[in-house]
C-alpha cells in the first residue's frame, strides 16, 4: 500500500533556500513505517542533508536518528526505513555508522530478514572511511550467512589489503568487479583519499609515477587534482609530500631552581 503526502521539507540554510527548488517529499509507508525523504542535488556553496522520518506506533514522528537513539533501533518493523537510508547513503555520498550498525544488529536478531545487497553496501561504506575501524564494527556484526557469501569474503579482504597499505594489489582486485564499486557513489575519492593520508604521513618525496599507480593509475588531470588539494608540489617527476623544515619546530626550555634545594647538594661537595 503506498500514500503520498504532501510535506514540505524546509532547509536552515540559506543557499539551499536560494539555490534549491524544494519540492513536496513522499511518505512512503512499509509496513506501518513512514520515510520521509526529499532530493536535493549539489549546491554550488553547500549541501543540503536529506531528513529521514519514522512513524512510530503511537503516532509519533521522529527523525531516524533521534530513532537509532531510543529502543526503537530494535524493532524490526523500522527495518525498511532503515534498510533505504543506507541505499540513499550510496546514492548520494553521505555515511551515518549508527545507522548501518543498527541494520545489521536488526539482521542478528532477524536472520530471515537479511538482504545480502544491503550488507554489502554498509560494508564497502565502510571501507571508504579509513583509517578508522568502522569496519572491524561491521564485521563484528556479520552473521555465519553472510560470512559465508563470496562477496562478503572479497569485501573482507579488500579490507584487509587497505591496512596493510597494498594499494597496487587493492586496485587490481577492484578492477576485476568495478560495477560492485561503482554504485557507492565516491568510492573510489575516499579510498584515494586513504591513500593521500597514508602517503603524507609516510613520505617527504615520492616519486610521480609511484603516487599516480598507488592512487589507482589516475591520470595527469587527477593527479594535479589531488596534488593542489593536499598542497603538494611536483617538480622534475618528484612529489615533495613535506619538508624537515616543516616538522621541527623550535621549543625553550626553561629550568628554574631554587637555592634552597641546591644547599644540600653543595654541602656534600665540601
Amino acid at each position: 500500500m503506498l500514500q503520498l503526502s504532501s510535506c514540505a521539507i524546509f532547509s536552515t540554510d540559506r543557499d539551499c533556500q536560494d539555490d534549491v527548488s524544494l519540492s513536496f517529499a513522499s511518505l512512503t509507508l512499509f509496513g506501518g513505517n513512514d520515510l520521509l525523504y526529499d532530493s536535493t542535488p549539489e549546491t554550488g556553496k553547500s549541501r543540503c542533508k536529506m531528513v529521514h522520518y519514522v512513524k512510530m506506533e503511537d503516532g509519533k514522528v521522529m527523525p531516524i536518528q533521534e530513532m537509532l537513539k531510543s529502543i526503537e533501533r530494535y524493532n524490526p518493523e523500522h527495518l525498511k526505513v532503515i534498510e533505504a537510508y543506507v541505499e540513499e547513503q550510496a546514492r548520494e555520498n553521505q555515511y551515518d555508522l549508527e545507522a548501518n550498525l543498527a541494520c545489521l544488529k536488526l539482521y542478528q536478531f532477524n536472520p530471515n530478514l537479511l538482504n545480502l545487497d544491503i550488507t554489502y553496501i554498509i560494508l564497502m561504506k565502510a571501507l571508504t572511511n579509513f583509517p578508522h575501524t568502522d569496519f572491524v564494527l561491521c564485521k563484528c556484526l556479520l552473521l555465519p550467512a553472510q560470512m559465508n557469501d563470496e562477496t562478503v569474503k572479497e569485501i573482507i579482504y579488500l579490507a584487509d589489503i587497505l591496512e596493510k597499505c597494498d594499494f597496487s594489489l587493492f586496485w587490481s582486485r577492484v578492477a576485476k568487479n568495478p560495477e560492485n564499486y561503482q554504485k557507492i557513489n565516491g568510492f573510489y575519492d575516499s579510498i584515494r583519499k586513504f591513500v593521500c593520508h597514508v602517503v603524507g604521513i609516510t613520505f617527504q618525496t615520492i616519486e610521480k609515477g609511484y603516487l599516480m599507480r598507488l592512487l589507482g593509475n589516475v591520470e595527469e588531470n587527477v593527479l594535479r587534482a589531488w596534488l593542489k588539494r593536499y598542497g603538494w608540489k611536483e617538480e622534475n617527476g618528484l612529489v615533495t609530500i613535506a619538508t624537515q623544515e616543516d616538522s621541527i619546530k623550535t621549543k625553550h626550555i626553561t629550568e628554574k631552581i631554587d637555592f634552597e634545594n641546591l644547599a644540600p647538594l653543595m654541602a656534600n661537595c665540601l
